[in-house]
């Protein structure tokens, strides 16, 4: 094992290196990452989405990683179940939230990102789903959007051709409070939950996508106007409509 796998192991490994700041009695961190000045677009209810039934075996034996996309349009109701499969609020607590994956502690540490390109009723652009409410937030909007994306993914190309992106990025405190250093395992475990929910979601409505974790960590951050450290770009998922 390499140096830093070691060291890796050596600070996440129980017992905790340090009393987390629950512990400590420290204020939980918010749950959602507020955006008071977008423009916010009210999605459908959750209830309200009716699909062609798809049985979990079959959605779990069609589940592959798809690159190449058709190129109509994606509908907002279909958008809007991937956002509810991968993200979706339950029920929230005084300090965490229930939702559609599982997340240690129930600390769910992902804001939703969208790149979207080709989506019905929407402008293209740089979108951020905003959970707790069931909205998205317009952060930009942005014509070039799609191609900005694919240049951050070290040029895949491909990409671009996707009618919208999911990227996730991770506020790593709101784990690390109750867990601390031991809270970044669980932050990449998270993050598979999250995309396998997307995967099998696709397929309940004909779509694809495929999970990107090859980018530039500094263009990415960059592109969505995150700092790195306290919010991170940290996965990625091309969506769009099978050919």
């Amino acid at each position: 094992m390499n140096t830093i796998g070691q060291d890796f192991l050596e600070l996440t490994k129980y017992p905790h290196l340090t009393e987390s700041h629950k512990e400590q009695g420290v204020p939980c961190p918010p749950l959602e990452v507020p955006e008071p000045n977008a423009q916010l677009i009210s999605l459908p209810a959750p209830e309200s989405l009716n699909f062609s039934a798809v049985s979990v075996q079959a959605a779990i034996n069609n589940r592959r990683s798809r690159r190449k996309f058709s190129s109509a349009p994606l509908g907002l109701a279909e958008l809007t179940w991937l956002l509810w499969a991968t993200q979706g609020v339950q029920e929230q607590l005084p300090h965490a939230t229930l939702r559609t994956v599982p997340s240690a502690g129930a600390r769910h540490p992902f804001e939703t990102y969208l790149a979207v390109a080709n989506v019905t009723g929407l402008k293209p652009g740089l979108y951020r789903y905003l959970a707790l409410s069931h909205q998205l937030a317009l952060l930009r909007a942005n014509e070039n959007i799609g191609r900005e994306l694919a240049t951050a993914c070290l040029n895949q190309k491909w990409i671009a051709n996707a009618a919208a992106s999911f990227i996730w990025v991770a506020v790593p405190y709101r784990t690390t409070w109750r867990y601390s250093e031991r809270g970044w395992r669980y932050i990449f475990l998270d993050a598979g939950h999250i995309c396998q929910n997307l995967y099998i979601a696709c397929e309940a409505i004909g779509a694809g996508c495929c999970a990107v974790d090859a980018f530039d960590d500094d263009a990415l951050n960059a592109l969505l106007a995150v700092d790195g450290k306290e919010q991170i770009a940290l996965y990625a998922a091309p969506v769009g409509y099978k050919i």
